[in-house]
């Protein structure tokens, strides 16, 4: 008899899954949800999540005639830090740990290697023979902490140079002793009915067809060049597509608007929300961006979608599991322009 048998002899075992943050790795997460799902039905699937990313889970929450996650479990850690010595502070703490232990898990399935995500594991209610299950070794140009393998009794080595969805499965599967999920089981993310139903957001001014253009990351060096950004929107506008430059704080309001100035018919938008960004997307004709959580929200979702690689490796996070995203570029090596604008051509109509 497996491991998993003698422990959940009903094959409806209670799982917490444990990815705090960022978007990018959240989102890339999503398809061990499907995984557990199609093996589990009856299961229990709990998730914690940074509370600035409950909205991407929101859409994989169960309801009638759809089982996926079954609670979300925010957690306010970089909000709460801010405000250490605030008696409101403490009082969410607790509200989050009552919540946390209401549950006795009998997996938990913590994929991030960070001491953070490995406390919240220490914190849950888990039954007398929970498999704790993470991160053995570090991966190349992601954050770990080794500190955190004190906190599992499974620890699993992955490869060193590993995509974000393929390490979630090495850990999921290697918790449940299943045979490793290879590539060709086709990562799932968000449904196709949930993406053909989104509610198109409508911004001032915007005019379809249109292209959203990303430019802007937290690190400096994953950006393409604003040189590439302008000829690329000349190119689509003179196509008759509106390029919509979004941005996320003033720094990258100022590029915006540097490329609009140059581009035609461009526009500017207000700042919007995750939880927008959901529809904007999904009315663009295409999503054109760097290696940013809100380009992978594009590629996720199922929408035409070209990657730019230019300070990260390509195969930590490229969309390979359609053939409407394009992937260009790559650590060190940043696409050319005509690279940019052949690959963004090819997936408009």
């Amino acid at each position: 008899m497996s491991n998993l048998a003698a422990r959940n002899p009903t094959s409806a075992p209670k799982i917490l899954l444990v990815k705090l943050s960022s978007l990018g790795d959240v989102l890339h997460n999503l398809p061990i949800v499907w995984d557990l799902r199609s093996r589990f039905p009856d299961a229990q699937i709990d998730w914690v999540v940074e509370e600035g990313y409950v909205h991407l889970l929101e859409p994989l929450l169960s309801k009638d005639g759809f089982k996926g996650i079954d609670h979300i479990i925010p957690f306010g850690l970089r909000r709460w830090k801010k405000n250490l010595f605030k008696l409101a502070t403490w009082q969410q703490f607790f509200a989050f740990k009552k919540q946390l232990q209401e549950t006795q898990y009998d997996y938990l399935i913590e994929t991030q290697g960070l001491l953070k995500s490995a406390l919240v594991c220490a914190l849950a209610n888990k039954s007398n023979h929970a498999v704790v299950a993470g991160l053995a070794n570090a991966t190349q140009f992601s954050g770990y902490e080794p500190i955190a393998r004190l906190f599992y009794n499974q620890c699993v080595h992955v490869p060193v140079d590993c995509h974000a969805v393929d390490r979630s499965r090495w850990v999921m599967c290697s918790a449940l002793d299943w045979p490793l999920i290879e590539r060709s089981n086709t990562p799932l993310f968000y449904s196709e009915s949930f993406s053909q139903a989104l509610v198109k957001k409508k911004i001032a001014d915007i005019k379809k067809p249109y292209v959203l253009c990303f430019h802007s990351t937290a690190r400096e060096a994953k950006r393409w060049s604003n040189q590439g950004w302008v000829a690329l929107g000349q190119e689509l506008a003179s196509r008759g597509y509106q390029v919509v430059l979004p941005w996320g704080n003033l720094a990258e309001r100022v590029v915006s608007d540097e490329i609009a100035r140059q581009v035609p018919g461009s526009l500017v938008p207000p700042a919007f929300s995750i939880e927008d960004a959901f529809s904007v997307i999904s009315g663009a004709a295409l999503t054109i961006g760097v290696d940013t959580g809100l380009t992978h929200l594009a590629a996720v979702l199922g929408k035409p979608t070209v990657e730019i690689y230019c300070d990260s490796p390509r195969w930590k996070t490229e969309g390979y599991w359609a053939k409407n995203i394009c992937n260009v570029g790559d650590i060190g090596s940043p696409p050319s322009t005509p690279e940019v604008i052949n690959a963004s051509l090819s997936l408009l109509p």
